[in-house]
């Protein structure tokens, strides 16, 4: 049996915010893109995925619904909730009394990550079937939203349509609410005092240009208006990144000496 605490490195009575401080930071750790350990890195993000939602959760520590003691399965009404055990696998494919009375789709959910939302575009999977597994190319609608469900006509097996049900893993540096993303830079405190130009990225790698204004302050929110999401139809969010201060480690004594000066005149 998995143990999700122990994964994410915090008790069992640990707070919401204090999981997703501790998911943040193993999986900036773990990141695959960062030289960081893959299989570490999904273990932390399956774990974040239960304790991190609140009902998840609950039916993790609650031994009575089999979650806790099988982490990825359920039972209801005394046996398997089969679509649990097939969302665990990646696709859900129709059990026998679902094709009897649904018997027009083949359905499945596949988990994606923010950088799909945000580009799109052609992506190959796997369907399990009685007869093996069979790939599929589908394209990943734009700025799609977690949870949201696409049926895509005549492509599963045997010619059924396809609906797939997309579910979104957290990502450690962006935070997303619909079209708009946001994230989080560290400056010098003399380039809040002075302004700058800060140099960012957005989701698909682009370099941009942020404006610091002299005299801003730790915690303010910058914006880059359309540098967020687009969705299907061409509409796009904004960029937020949240500017925080760094004291350097080292400061000239003949500077303290000054700003002593200014501050007692």
């Amino acid at each position: 049996m998995k143990n999700y605490y122990e994964a994410l490195g915090v008790d069992r009575t640990a707070s919401p915010d204090e999981i997703k401080r501790a998911y943040r930071r193993l999986a900036s750790q773990h990141h695959p893109d960062k030289g960081g350990d893959k299989s570490k890195f999904q273990e932390v993000e399956e774990a974040y995925r239960v304790l991190g939602d609140s009902q998840q959760r609950a039916q993790y520590d609650n031994p009575s619904t089999g979650f806790g003691r099988n982490p990825g399965f359920g039972f209801q009404n005394g046996g398997f909730d089969f679509e649990t055990i097939f969302d665990v696998f990646g696709a859900r494919f129709q059990h026998p009394y679902q094709q009897q009375r649904r018997a027009q789709h083949a359905v499945m959910t596949l988990w994606i990550t923010l950088r799909d939302v945000a580009q799109g575009g052609r992506k190959t999977v796997s369907v399990g079937t009685a007869q093996g597994n069979s790939t599929i190319e589908i394209e990943i609608p734009l700025g799609i939203n977690d949870g949201d469900s696409i049926q895509y006509s005549g492509i599963g097996p045997g010619g059924l349509d396809l609906v797939i049900t997309y579910r979104i893993h957290p990502d450690p540096k962006w935070k997303r609410n619909g079209l708009t993303v946001q994230t989080e830079e560290t400056v010098s405190v003399w380039d809040l005092i002075l302004g700058t130009e800060l140099p960012v990225k957005d989701m698909l790698g682009n370099s941009l240009s942020l404006t610091v204004e002299s005299g801003t302050q730790p915690g303010t929110v910058l914006r880059l208006r359309g540098r967020g999401l687009t969705d299907r139809a061409g509409k796009s969010g904004d960029l937020l990144v949240k500017v925080q201060g760094r004291i350097p480690d080292s400061i000239p004594q003949e500077l303290l000496d000054h700003i002593t000066q200014v501050c007692n005149q």
